[in-house]
């Protein structure tokens, strides 16, 4: 079965960088979209940044483009989310989450049928 384990968080002072690390176990071809989003004390979930698929578009939430950046290491099955220049209200538990080709297309990042336990961001 499909395991996710998120790696990276911490705290740091606005301005500050953090690498987040989603491992994945259990993956299939089939587990194409892949993503992050994220959910503070009181607010809704917010879907951050996904990928799609080979040769699709980049999802990037208005809130962290171009200070946020979404990678991935296909042969390790891990996902990475560089985040650059960091905000007070980037302070979240992150997740990563990962759906198959015939279901992401019609899912929020948040709504992917398989997520981690999730890892802490603080940013004072």
């Amino acid at each position: 079965h499909v395991q996710l384990v998120e790696s990276g968080g911490g705290s740091v002072q606005a301005g500050g960088s953090l690498r987040l690390s989603c491992t994945a176990s259990g993956v299939t071809s089939e587990h194409i979209c892949w993503g992050w989003f994220r959910q503070a004390p009181g607010k809704k979930r917010e879907g951050v940044a996904g990928l799609y698929g080979p040769g699709t578009g980049t999802y990037y939430a208005d809130s962290v483009k171009g200070r946020f950046t979404i990678s991935q290491d296909n042969d390790k099955n891990i996902l990475y989310l560089q985040m650059t220049d960091l905000k007070p209200e980037d302070s979240a538990m992150y997740y990563c989450a990962i759906e198959t080709r015939r279901r992401c297309g019609t899912r929020s990042i948040y709504e992917f049928g398989f997520s981690g336990q999730g890892t802490q961001v603080t940013v004072s």
